[in-house]
């Protein structure tokens, strides 16, 4: 899994840098299939707080989130600028329409919710959030969420060690030992910031939720090569990457448990009194 430092020493404007984004339609298939999926909590919630079904998905990937929503009743329109992802979307039975969420024309659509599940960050959070108050009906919600994670102290420190030597040339992009769990706050902090600075949205708030999943060797080398470095590795830099990873979960009984923080940023639109 990839971490904001990974995607770019700058974490508070990844979107300035959308060839990692792009980066991840090389392999949709591996990419659904691997990636994890939202609490439900988080999917009741967001249902929940919506005054409607009506849910716009923006940079929707292969789907995940949009299936989600579409299993609670919603209807969902997902918007997802790499036609790759966006295909594989379309065959489990999402509506997309290619473009960035900047640039699309919501040809007087309205919504009566906006999500975005872990992309939000490649969208600018100033043209983003002013698009999704043009479509969102009043008392709308906004939710973007992203996945944030911790891996075992002892996998954390081996993994460093594994992408300095693999990839010497980016040290400032290696996970770090530390918790990481709240390595995203300055991403939400600006994304509920620049919700502020467009004005129309009641104050923002975060809703956070806190899981765990198991993951077996096989399970995690699947899922490491969708990772925003992994995806730009030269085919022997990612063999050497998998074989280190291998050894390491190897090491520790052959499977790991992650922590897993999901985390919403959710604001209204301002109701008409």
């Amino acid at each position: 899994m990839p971490t904001l430092a990974e995607k770019h020493p700058e974490p508070v404007e990844p979107h300035r840098h959308r060839q990692v984004a792009e980066s991840f339609g090389t392999d949709p298939e591996r990419y659904d299939r691997t990636r994890p999926r939202y609490p439900d909590a988080l999917v009741e919630r967001i249902v929940a707080a919506s005054p409607g079904p009506e849910v716009l998905d923006v940079g929707c990937g292969t789907g995940t989130a949009s299936r989600q929503l579409q299993a609670a009743g919603c209807t969902v329109l997902g918007v997802e600028p790499d036609a790759r992802m966006a295909e594989f979307a379309r065959r489990t039975g999402v509506e997309v329409e290619v473009a960035t969420f900047e640039t699309w024309e919501p040809a007087g659509r309205r919504f009566d919710a906006v999500v975005a599940g872990t992309a939000w960050h490649w969208v600018d959070p100033v043209a983003g959030a002013t698009r999704a108050r043009q479509v969102l009906r009043p008392g709308g919600l906004l939710a973007p969420f992203w996945h944030t994670f911790q891996l075992p102290p002892e996998m954390a420190t081996a993994f460093a060690e594994i992408y300095r030597r693999v990839v010497p040339d980016t040290p400032s992009r290696v996970p770090a030992p530390e918790s990481t769990l709240d390595a995203y706050q300055p991403l939400f902090a600006t994304a509920a910031d620049r919700i502020r600075q467009v004005g129309g949205f009641g104050e923002p708030e975060q809703w956070r939720f806190d899981w765990t999943r198991t993951y077996t060797r096989d399970e995690w080398l699947d899922q490491l090569p969708t990772s925003g470095l992994a995806t730009r590795l030269a085919p022997d830099k990612l063999a050497a990457l998998l074989d280190g990873a291998g050894a390491t979960v190897d090491a520790l009984g052959g499977s790991f448990t992650m922590q897993y923080r999901t985390v919403v940023v959710a604001a209204r639109t301002d109701a008409p009194e």
